[in-house]
């Protein structure tokens, strides 16, 4: 699917550290909710759950959310970005690959943004605007000096494709 003769840069690894941590700290609520009727039922407050399903609801959700953990990284590995001379193209999935073309005369800005944990791991997020929301890329994991340098040479890329229209 990848096209020939272009060379995909991956993202920074430490964007699997940064998933783990969101996506187990999110997994770790949703049992602690779902656990609730079994802390009740043992508790002997509640008995309107039989005990399978008491001790089985917490269950499937941790094996749900140890198998989304599990993959976290070979999606990260997964998601790469190549430049080339007139568009930018994104990649990402294991399972239902995409590959997204962003023309850069069609750029309207290009936003980096970095979160508390992206900080600490010294990672930003790349988002690219154009003007139909439904082409609006988002590139997760970039190291921090990679995503200012992808934000000139961007926005200095859009400019000179626009200003030839």
């Amino acid at each position: 699917m990848d096209p020939e003769g272009v060379a995909f840069r991956r993202v920074s690894d430490r964007l699997t550290t940064l998933r783990l941590i969101e996506r187990g700290l999110g997994g770790l609520v949703l049992v602690a909710i779902f656990s609730l009727p079994l802390l009740l039922t043992l508790a002997g407050v509640w008995d309107a759950y039989p005990a399978w399903l008491a001790w089985g609801l917490p269950a499937a959700v941790l094996a749900l959310v140890l198998w989304v953990l599990a993959l976290v990284p070979r999606q990260v590995r997964a998601i790469g970005y190549a430049e080339r001379n007139d568009d930018l193209l994104i990649r990402h999935g294991i399972m239902f690959h995409r590959i997204m073309v962003v023309p850069y005369g069609r750029m309207q800005y290009v936003d980096v943004t970095m979160g508390p944990l992206e900080r600490a791991l010294g990672l930003s997020s790349v988002h690219l605007h154009t003007a139909s929301p439904g082409t609006n890329a988002v590139l997760f994991g970039v190291p921090a000096a990679e995503a200012a340098r992808l934000r000139e040479q961007l926005s200095a890329r859009g400019e000179a494709k626009l200003a030839g229209l």
